[in-house]
C-alpha cells in the first residue's frame, strides 16, 4: 500500500472516530518519517495488552479490571459490568475473572 493510501485510511478511521486526534496525528507523522505502517491488527493495541498490570488502586477484588481499564481506555466499571454480565449470562465470566487474576502480574509500587 502506498502511502497516499494509508494516510487516506487513516483519515478515514479518523472520521468514523476510530482513531483519536492525537492518534491520527502520531499514525501520520509515523508514515510521513518512513517509518513502516502499524500491522492490520494494530500493533499499538497488541503492545498496550502485552504490559497489562492489575491495578493496586483501582481495585475491588483483584484489580483485574482496573489494569484492563489502563490498557484498554475503557473505564473499570464496564468491565466489571462485562464480567457481571458474563458471570451471570454464560457462567464463564468468574473463570476468566479468576484466571487473569492468576495469570497476571500486579503493578509495582511506585515508591520501590
Amino acid at each position: 500500500m502506498s502511502v497516499s493510501e494509508e494516510i487516506k485510511r487513516l483519515h478515514e478511521l479518523h472520521q468514523a472516530g476510530a482513531l483519536s486526534d492525537e492518534e491520527f496525528a502520531r499514525a501520520k507523522e509515523r508514515l510521513l518519517n518512513g517509518a513502516p505502517p502499524a500491522a492490520p491488527g494494530g500493533g499499538d493495541f497488541a503492545s498496550e495488552f502485552s504490559s497489562l498490570r492489575r491495578s493496586r488502586t483501582d481495585r475491588w477484588l483483584g484489580g483485574v479490571c482496573g489494569g484492563l481499564a489502563r490498557a484498554s481506555g475503557v473505564d473499570s466499571w464496564i468491565w466489571r459490568l462485562v464480567f457481571a454480565l458474563f458471570t451471570i449470562s454464560f457462567g464463564f465470566g468468574a473463570v476468566i475473572y479468576i484466571l487473569l487474576w492468576i495469570f497476571v502480574p500486579e503493578d509495582e509500587l511506585i515508591g520501590k
